[in-house]
């Protein structure tokens, strides 16, 4: 070979390796980004990619945690040190779970009233369209069986407990705030009871509710005007009827979405909460909110907002000044919480159908019995507000390959719960996997009991893959005869089917929830939705 030609390979290898080593250099430097957690809110969920594209930009990771208001405020009082901001939907979860004084800096970033979305024809038929709207309005119509609503509850999501205080409010006659003593009147309790007996579906989440309503066979809807929108917009693509806003001017609350830091001593990820705060509040992104249906500004004034989205046609005013109730001190919310649960709210009807198969052994049927605890014993529930009430209806359906028992408690009395918890704590596991038989005996159940009086649900929890007795097409046979709005809500854990799970979820309008990391968690955040 040419000595010329040789050492022009050779160069030519060893700048090609030199180029491999800088890109190698380069990479190696590349600074692996921080890690920022925010638990956040379901409904900010639309906007959380503002959020990661200006944090890539700076060199962060954001990672958003999405629970219901009553957890963000316990996750604040006993796990803050996990998160690194906190993002409700109201601040009052901040102040009801903040006792250690971590979060700083908290500040709105945008504001949704939380009104009534009905469908515009039923809204006209009401006489609700093109003028204001009393709670006592609402009210009429419910008792005139003319009104159904869907709405999350209201002692686990900020949507419906910021509703239920503001007809509160508006039953009171509108003081300038509640007090406890309010609480006991008997006139509010009929009113009240009244009202909320308009409500047929429930949820622990706004986020879902709207992807609920989605689905269709709902009239009404109370959550975030924000939401509202978005689910108009989504009906107009879809060629369907929208919802016509009504916002009640006697009982009006205003969500005002503070974003806090918490501190945890970390100088880096606090100069980049301020940063993002700030981003989050300057006009460009501002006005990006409000192309999003969130209002900006002051007192959530809506200057120059978007015809195509504040839609008057759809019961938006912009330039209607809003008037929202005052809030009362943290210990009369929390009362009210705990009355919403035990007194006042439409009665649930639930079932749980608990595997205890063999691929059970092992503690995890101890998980099962744990969680059933929380539910059960009504002093651990009462932490949650998820207590019983004394109309519920409770039903435990222990299963495997075959239904063990079939055990009812009407109530809420301490001792025949506990006589209930101590039944499941008492049940082996046993056998093969039939988790459609549960379902179809609490279906045929249900059709014996009024069941319009209740909010209903099945609740299913499985570790495995259903391998005997009754199929799939077994239980969309009985959930068609039973011809009512019954949702089955599944816990998953172990190596349960996520094909069947799906599958039982899609036919009955329910929700898969994963138990595998916390079930306990698991079926706390379930039971918030009946």
């Amino acid at each position: 070979m040419n000595t010329n030609v040789f050492r022009s390979i050779i160069t030519n290898v060893f700048i090609m390796l030199a180029a491999c080593s800088i890109m190698l250099s380069l990479h190696s430097c590349k600074k692996k980004p921080h890690e920022f957690i925010i638990l956040s809110g379901s409904e900010n969920g639309p906007l959380e990619h503002i959020v990661t594209d200006f944090a890539k930009e700076n060199n962060f990771l954001v990672k958003f945690k999405y629970e219901g208001s009553v957890d963000i405020m316990l996750e604040l009082q006993k796990n803050a040190a996990k998160y690194d901001a906190v993002w409700p939907a109201s601040g009052l979860w901040i102040t009801l779970g903040d006792h250690d004084r971590k979060v700083k800096y908290a500040q709105s970033i945008m504001t949704s009233p939380v009104v009534f979305g009905i469908r515009k024809s039923l809204a006209q038929q009401l006489g609700f369209v093109g003028r204001d709207v009393k709670v006592g309005d609402i009210l009429k119509a419910i008792r005139e069986k003319k009104l159904r609503f869907i709405m999350t509850s209201a002692s686990q999501s900020n949507s419906g407990a910021s509703a239920y205080i503001g007809f509160l409010y508006a039953l009171l006659g509108n003081p300038e705030y509640i007090t406890e003593a309010d609480l006991e009147k008997p006139e509010l309790k009929k009113g009240i009871t009244g009202l909320l007996s308009g409500i047929n579906r429930s949820s622990g989440s706004s986020a879902w509710l709207k992807d609920l309503y989605l689905k269709g066979g709902y009239d009404a809807m109370v959550t975030y005007e924000a939401l509202l929108i978005e689910t108009n917009q989504e009906l107009t693509r879809q060629g369907k009827e929208p919802l016509y806003l009504v916002y009640p001017v006697d009982g009006l609350v205003i969500a005002d979405s503070q974003l806090g830091y918490i501190d945890n001593g970390d100088l880096k990820k606090e100069v980049f909460f301020k940063e993002l705060q700030a981003y989050l509040l300057s006009e460009p992104v501002q006005h990006q909110l409000l192309q999003l249906g969130r209002r900006t500004g002051f007192a959530g004034e809506l200057k120059n907002a978007p015809a195509a989205v504040f839609n008057p046609a759809w019961g938006i005013d912009p330039q209607k000044i809003l008037s929202p109730i005052k809030l009362p001190r943290a210990e009369v919310i929390l009362k009210a919480l705990k009355f919403y649960q035990t007194v006042f709210r439409k009665p649930s009807l639930t079932f749980y159908c608990l595997d205890f198969s063999g691929s059970m052994i092992g503690g995890n049927s101890d998980l099962v019995k744990k969680a059933m605890e929380i539910l059960l014993d009504q002093d651990r529930a009462g932490k949650y507000f998820l207590q019983s009430s004394p109309d519920d209806i409770t039903f435990v359906i222990p299963f495997a390959g075959t239904i063990f028992n079939a055990w009812q408690v009407e109530g809420n009395k301490q001792p025949e719960m506990m006589d209930l918890l101590t039944k499941i704590r008492e049940t082996n596991t046993d056998g093969s996997t039939d988790i459609y038989s549960p379902v179809i005996l609490a279906l045929d159940q249900i059709v014996t009991i009024d069941s319009t009086k209740y909010i209903p649900a099945i609740i299913l929890m499985t570790d495995g893959e259903s391998n005997t007795g009754k199929k799939y097409s077994d239980l969309e046979s009985a959930w068609k005869k039973n011809g009512r709005d019954v949702p089955v809500f599944l816990i998953k854990f172990g190596d349960a089917s996520d094909a069947q799970l799906a599958q039982i979820a899609k036919l009955t309008n329910g929700a898969v929830f994963d138990g595998r990391k916390d079930l306990i968690g698991a079926f706390r955040k379930v039971k918030g939705y009946n």
